[in-house]
């Protein structure tokens, strides 16, 4: 990845697609939970549509991991420049107050941690990687800029909670199937999915504002799109279930924007409601 982090982005990208078609090949446990989950959400696409999907998005999968070296050892002023942004004055105006970057899970999410924490710093959460030593890289490359925060899951939402009240906004993924009693089922693309609701819970809690943020590919070695939307109006309502149906409702339309760059390798609706089959 060291090595590869000197290539121009379209020769890195072309040499990402490589990988993941071989991922694709070798992967055959995602590749089925790929095909599942793209044949639970897209019932209406014919399959040799969704099996073009799947590749297509192994081969987004191989490019987000790849150019993570840009991120980890390139300088800042190269990412400047492959970033471009929209709609960053949302988050700006809100300077000081409690914010939540609500930002779903597509590949290019890390570029969007690496291009704010070069604005400002950020808190965040992540979950512990088996291999100790991708673990502290991964770590060692996301608070690479600025003085970030960075904590564990088990660490709970009391050190989130302080640095929000401190100004940082917290930079959250919270889409995805953890298996946790902290969540709800709610429709995500017509199927009920096991859903955090640490969204609408911690906004009534700090008062925060929730500011979407959505980052995306560019086609043919171009760069990098980040986009923010505007602060949601009327948000939390008190009704956390209706809150967080809201929040999966907002992300399902931005996947059917981009299919091919959302995260399809989880296993994301692998918590059923009780006494309904698993679909993995």
């Amino acid at each position: 990845m060291w090595l590869l982090h000197f290539l121009p982005l379209p020769l890195l990208a072309k040499t990402g697609n490589a990988l993941g078609m071989l991922l694709y090949w070798l992967a055959r446990e995602r590749r089925l939970v790929a095909a599942t989950n793209l044949r639970l959400c897209f019932p209406e696409l014919p399959e040799a549509e969704r099996a073009v999907l799947v590749k297509r998005n192994f081969q987004a999968f191989a490019r987000s991991f790849l150019e993570r070296g840009l991120l980890w050892w390139s300088a800042p002023q190269r990412i400047q420049r492959l970033v471009h942004v929209e709609g960053h004055e949302h988050l700006q105006r809100l300077a000081g107050q409690p914010v939540i970057l609500l930002v779903p899970h597509f590949v290019a999410l890390d570029m969007g941690w690496s291009w704010l924490t070069q604005q400002g710093n950020l808190v965040s959460v992540y979950s512990n990687q088996k291999n100790p030593y991708f673990h502290k890289k991964l770590l060692d490359g996301r608070l690479r800029f600025g003085a970030s925060q960075l904590y564990s899951r088990q660490q709970g939402l009391r050190p989130i909670v302080k640095a929000m009240r401190a100004g940082l906004p917290f930079y959250y993924l919270p889409d995805q199937d953890l298996a946790t009693k902290d969540g709800v089922f709610v429709p995500f693309f017509g199927v009920q999915a096991a859903t955090l609701t640490t969204v609408p819970r911690l906004a009534e809690m700090t008062g925060a504002k929730v500011v979407p943020l959505i980052a995306r590919i560019l086609p043919d070695g171009a760069g990098y799109e980040l986009k923010f939307y505007p602060a949601w109006e009327n948000y939390p309502t008190g009704d956390v279930t209706a809150d967080t149906r809201r929040m999966n409702e907002f992300i399902e339309q931005r996947v059917r924007e981009i299919p091919e760059q959302y995260f399809w390798l989880h296993k994301r609706f692998k918590t059923r409601p009780e006494g309904e089959a698993k679909f993995y």
